[in-house]
């Protein structure tokens, strides 16, 4: 099987509704165990005397972030609010797969081993190479293609009539979790710093840089760059991919980080500059002077990929969005500034 071909049986292993229904079910695991670790680093590194009031900052800033990330995408059943990520249900996916592959082996003859694989799949995920076998065998059979597509369906290209909406609701998911982070970080300076006021700034101006630019200009970005494709008819996942790719480059890295800044500079600065909370250092005619570009950032624009899969169709990334947006939010929870007079 040459390497296309290795890369689609990838794609397919990936995408097994009951395989990224489980990872979504795990992702509270893994954001309450990866915060936790996060706490005690910081505390670990704190000196001393500080390291009750590290503590309790860093969790405020990850209750908020990671408490609104989960709300964001899963909602909350007993007050009916509902979640913007596409829910799974474990117990009907399996319903599903096994009224499927029941009807399909009345029909259709396979091998013993594949037939041992089949009845595995209806109420689990199978592995790469099993994936990979019933394709190979099951695929030039007839109906076997449309059984699989109905087993393991296929990444789905937006249209251009549905491209803003699905930006939109992944710029929520991803402006929810910083909101949450700049709550959680005033609450925790509130609960240790008699000077908790003078931090809102770095909080609100670094939420506005994480989201603009490590979130909603992307997606916009993306989502220009689809709409563009689709009207030239280009319908390749891979010129989309790239194309997206372009987009987020061109208006997210470079065109968010200024905007940002500028935000920061002309509206957010002068509102704190009444209420005499700001004590930033005077204004600088450089647009990255508040907030410059860095590894770290370019390392966050990972969810920017994750965008372009979702746009691209792929079902198993979109449970990890909360995971990488909540990076985001814990930045901004912290008022993590690198501009000249800031220290971190």
């Amino acid at each position: 099987m040459n390497i296309k071909a290795n890369i689609s049986t990838l794609g397919k292993y990936l995408d097994q509704p009951m395989l990224v229904g489980k990872f979504s079910k795990s992702v509270p695991v893994i954001l309450g165990t990866g915060s936790a670790l996060v706490v005690a680093k910081k505390v670990k590194e704190a000196p001393k005397g500080e390291k009750g009031k590290v503590f309790l900052q860093n969790t405020c800033v990850l209750l908020g972030t990671v408490g609104s990330a989960l709300i964001a995408t899963r909602g909350i059943k007993k007050l009916g609010i509902k979640g913007l990520a596409n829910p799974y249900d474990l117990k009907e996916i399996g319903q599903n797969n096994t009224k499927l592959i029941n009807d399909f082996l009345e029909t259709t003859g396979v091998s013993r081993k594949t037939e041992r694989i089949l009845e595995k799949a209806k109420t689990k995920a199978v592995k790469f190479r099993e994936v990979k076998r019933i394709f190979s065998e099951i695929k030039p059979k007839e109906g076997g293609d449309v059984f699989l597509k109905k087993l393991i369906p296929d990444p789905e290209n937006i249209s251009s009539k549905d491209i803003f909406k699905e930006i939109k609701r992944l710029s929520v998911l991803g402006l929810v979790p910083v909101i949450g982070g700049i709550g959680g970080g005033i609450l925790g300076d509130r609960l240790t710093d008699k000077q908790w006021k003078e931090k809102i700034p770095n909080k609100i101006k670094e939420g506005s840089y994480q989201y603009l630019a490590n979130i909603f200009m992307c997606n916009v970005g993306a989502g220009i760059a689809l709409g563009l494709l689709e009207k030239a008819k280009i319908t390749s996942k891979s010129a989309r991919a790239v194309g997206m790719t372009t987009g987020i480059v061109l208006t997210g890295i470079l065109g968010g980080s200024a905007i940002a800044n500028t935000i920061s500079k002309k509206i957010i600065d002068p509102i704190f500059r009444k209420t005499g909370i700001d004590k930033s250092e005077k204004e600088s005619g450089c647009l990255y002077s508040e907030r410059k570009p860095e590894a770290l950032d370019i390392g966050l624009h990972t969810d920017d990929i994750a965008t372009v899969a979702v746009l691209s169709g792929l079902k198993w990334i979109e449970p990890a969005l909360p995971i990488l947006y909540s990076i985001s939010g814990y930045r901004a929870g912290i008022g993590y500034r690198n501009g000249e007079g800031h220290k971190h």
